[in-house]
């Protein structure tokens, strides 16, 4: 734009001008081409706002370079007329016109800009006459300024495309990069919700046998407050972990986990089917399941009267499936146990998003007998058949399902493995007689 501001400039300045012009206009000619430039640059950048949709152009503005812009027209044409110069009308014109139509095309539509070029070539060609010029040289000026005003907006219009293609990616990765923290905030809030959530079950409950057995003056007290001492370390662990985005939920661990917590709480834990469909699934779909183990263990412990549960988990059909089951509900509660009325909730929440993102599906729900059924199935990949999962069970994972139907019967909660994973994983429990119902110790 300001290529033809200066231009047009120094064409009001040369000696033609100068010498051949009335005084008025040849001072007036420069002063206008300059007042274009300044009043078409503020045009130009609201123009360029418009088109990538950051503003508007205000309608003073365009009144006003509209104005200057027709008066250098008129003045370039008054000097055509009164100067002897065969250059003076191509090269005056097409720079008097470019600043303004190069932000105008910006502001209106692709046919719009055609229809204003069109007219006012349409009115150049019916003034140019007046000027004492003839159709020949009418002809090739309008053809000159047509194709110069023509191309600036063509190549303005190109240009700001281009322009508004690179802001468009830029916002795209802001908000890519807006949505990356969001979702890492849900993991985070949905993994600390599965992590604490259980082991501060535990806790609640470890304080409570050890607060029933102090009053009695029993010195397993002591032992309880060491395994909550022990579980609060371990959830600072995990809460760490969560942190870094490192953990994952071991299945067999939390099956055991689950058993030990139920059956300290004085709840019978059965669960079966476990060896040939808990070994060989996938990592992730392992995760997914021991995630709806420790939550399905949370709510049990949390909601409803229960004496008993079931875990059972099978493979069939290519799919996993995990089922927790437990009596106790209370009739109108929200809680039901196993999770019962936490459709609403951010506990299963979580869980069906972990189980969405492998195409499996959570439902939850009362079943017969007052009993309150939570199920869990997750697709497992193709090409592992029944036969092919069974082949990766080892000896010593055949003998799993007999060591743990141990943990159903009396028994110290011992570490069996000494990681303390999963609050209470892999223990075994015992009561004295006459000591309170689920006094244990680990």
């Amino acid at each position: 734009m300001w290529v033809a501001v200066v231009g047009l400039t120094l064409i009001m300045l040369t000696r033609p001008v100068r010498s051949g012009a009335p005084l008025g206009v040849a001072v007036a000619a420069p002063l206008l081409g300059t007042a274009v430039g300044v009043v078409c640059t503020p045009l130009v950048r609201h123009a360029m706002d418009a088109y990538l949709g950051q503003g508007t152009v205000p309608r003073r503005l365009l009144i006003w370079a509209a104005a200057v812009t027709a008066a250098t027209v008129g003045t370039v044409l008054w000097l055509v007329a009164s100067v002897p110069s065969e250059r003076l009308l191509t090269m005056g014109l097409w720079p008097a016109l470019v600043p303004f139509l190069t932000a105008h095309c910006l502001i209106v539509r692709l046919r719009t800009t055609v229809l204003v070029h069109a007219g006012l070539l349409a009115a150049l060609g019916a003034l140019i006459p007046l000027t004492g010029k003839s159709a020949t040289q009418t002809l090739a000026t309008v053809a000159t300024v047509g194709f110069a005003v023509g191309w600036v907006a063509f190549t303005a219009r190109i240009s700001m495309w281009v322009l508004a293609v690179m802001w468009e990616l830029r916002e795209a990765r802001d908000v890519q990069a807006r949505l990356a923290v969001a979702e890492e905030r849900l993991r985070f809030g949905r993994d600390l919700h599965d992590v604490l959530g259980r082991n501060l079950a535990v806790i609640a409950l470890k304080s409570e046998l050890a607060v029933q057995l102090a009053r009695r003056g029993r010195p397993e007290a002591v032992d309880q407050m060491v395994e909550v001492q022990r579980t609060a370390r371990e959830s600072q662990r995990e809460v760490r972990d969560v942190v870094r985005g490192y953990r994952a939920a071991d299945l067999h661990t939390e099956l055991e986990g689950a058993q030990g917590v139920l059956t300290a709480a004085g709840i019978t834990c059965a669960i079966g089917s476990r060896g040939d469909a808990e070994l060989g699934l996938p990592g992730e779909v392992q995760s997914a399941l021991a995630w709806v183990v420790r939550e399905a263990t949370t709510n049990v412990l949390r909601h409803g009267e229960p004496t008993r549960c079931t875990i059972a988990l099978a493979v069939s059909d290519g799919a996993a499936v995990l089922t927790v089951e437990n009596d106790g509900v209370q009739s109108g509660s929200r809680g039901g146990g196993g999770g019962g009325g936490l459709s609403q909730g951010s506990g299963l929440a979580g869980l069906r998003e972990r189980l969405a993102a492998l195409g499996g599906t959570l439902d939850a729900g009362g079943a017969a007998g007052g009993c309150f059924r939570l199920t869990a199935t997750v697709p497992v990949p193709a090409g592992r058949s029944q036969q092919e999962l069974q082949d990766l069970e080892g000896p010593e994972d055949r003998e799993a399902p007999e060591e743990l139907e141990e943990l159903e019967g009396p028994g110290d909660l011992e570490d069996r493995d000494g990681t303390g994973q999963g609050a209470v994983a892999g223990v075994e429990e015992s009561r004295e007689p006459g000591s309170p119902k689920g006094a244990a110790r680990r």
